[in-house]
């Protein structure tokens, strides 16, 4: 995975993990039209603080990231820390400190060292090479068992532009977006202002569309860097096709990212998408996919594969969402099992039961009550997902 002008590296700089590279750098050879989205927690990480102030510059040049402790609930300390890997990632690339963001992703609440980072940071820049971008998305991992990483090509009136994207994230995820860290490349020439809204319009189409466990992180971060060297036709409001074709391109990584975050989620063994269809506005149909696929009960309904419908509906009642309860239909798959708010037999159970035993399926609830519709995907509680944060901070 390469992008025209990016260069990154990674380490084992011993934050948390012994043996394993923690902490990685992403740099552009030429500063890069910039857009981030932040959480939405009322919890915000030092560097997410530090992030979102500098992103509205719209300009960005590196990011250096680790994983193994969040630098949240730091206080001033916290602050300083990130300050000051942003100085020193800036003093030994030689540029300006404005254009370095830092994200971190790990336990909460303890204090971020910075004898690793005094030591590793100018290792990563002497290492720093052109098809090392996986190496960074190893290194952010935490409970995450697999990389996630993707990558697609566009013609922007005949110049090819490429988009590459990497993400971390497999538990505290649930939309307004995640325990996640998403960063997106590219050699597009985009102004930052069209940039950021596309980058706003994917979140809300991808990320915000995924719950593991319903809980929302401290250190959520998407951000995208585009550096121009490709020499495409500036992208802006005077390049509508332009700007389309970069946005459906941005929207599909995010996408792709986001349902590997899903199905990578802490102790997952299904994925499934949870369909509203029939809502009188698009916010209900959301409220209602969204309260279905984070409910612990339908979840665990899920792993034993144990088609009972009677929690959904019922996690469909405590949602936002209006509807007459004898309007409802719920099928799995193809299987229509419960019809005008009643299920249809032992039959119907049977041959439900038989699609939840699938790696991935789609439980579509109907509404009749009007037309628009929303998609929420998620993916089973098992036991592993209560062993994997009982044991985490040990």
């Amino acid at each position: 995975m390469r992008v025209q002008g990016f260069t990154a590296a990674a380490t084992a700089a011993g934050i948390k993990y012994a043996n394993r590279a923690d902490l990685g750098l992403i740099f552009s050879r030429v500063p890069a039209a910039a857009a981030g989205v932040f959480t939405t927690n009322r919890v915000k990480a030092a560097p997410v603080l530090l992030d979102r102030e500098r992103m509205r510059a719209g300009r960005a040049q590196a990011i250096l990231v680790n994983s193994g402790n969040a630098n949240a609930c730091t206080g001033e300390a916290g602050m300083r820390a990130a300050q000051a890997c942003s100085t020193l990632t800036a003093q030994t690339l030689g540029i300006d400190e404005q254009l370095v963001q830092v994200a971190s992703t790990g336990v909460i609440g303890q204090p971020l060292p910075l004898q690793p980072f005094e030591k590793a940071v100018p290792e990563l820049v002497n290492n720093l090479g052109a098809d090392r971008l996986c190496e960074v998305a190893r290194a952010m991992m935490t409970t995450d068992l697999v990389e996630k990483t993707v990558s697609t090509q566009v013609s922007i009136k005949g110049v090819p532009v490429t988009l590459a994207a990497m993400a971390k994230g497999s538990g505290m995820i649930r939309p307004d977006m995640a325990t996640m860290l998403c960063f997106i490349l590219s050699d597009a020439k985009i102004t930052a202002p069209v940039l950021s809204r596309l980058l706003h319009r994917a979140v809300d189409e991808s990320f915000n569309t995924i719950t593991v466990d319903g809980d929302t992180s401290t250190n959520d971060t998407a951000m995208v860097l585009a550096n121009g060297l490709a020499g495409n036709p500036c992208i802006d409001e005077h390049n509508p096709e332009g700007l389309q074709l970069f946005g459906e391109a941005l929207t599909g990584l995010c996408r792709e990212l986001a349902l590997r975050i899903v199905a990578d989620g802490e102790g997952a063994t299904r994925l499934v998408h949870v369909r509203v269809t029939g809502a009188r506005t698009k916010t209900e149909a959301r409220s209602a996919a969204q309260t279905i696929a984070e409910s612990p009960l339908v979840k665990t309904a899920f792993f034993g594969k144990d088609a009972n419908w009677g929690r959904i509906i019922a996690a469909l009642g405590r949602s936002d969402c209006g509807f007459r309860q004898d309007e409802v239909s719920i099928a799995f798959d193809d299987v229509l099992l419960v019809e005008r708010g009643m299920g249809l037999g032992a039959a119907a159970e049977a041959r439900a039961t038989a699609v939840l035993g699938q790696k991935e399926y789609t439980v579509t609830v109907g509404l009749a009550e009007g037309t628009c519709e929303a998609e929420v995907h998620t993916c089973d509680f098992s036991f592993d997902y209560v062993r994997i944060n009982a044991d985490y901070r040990s």
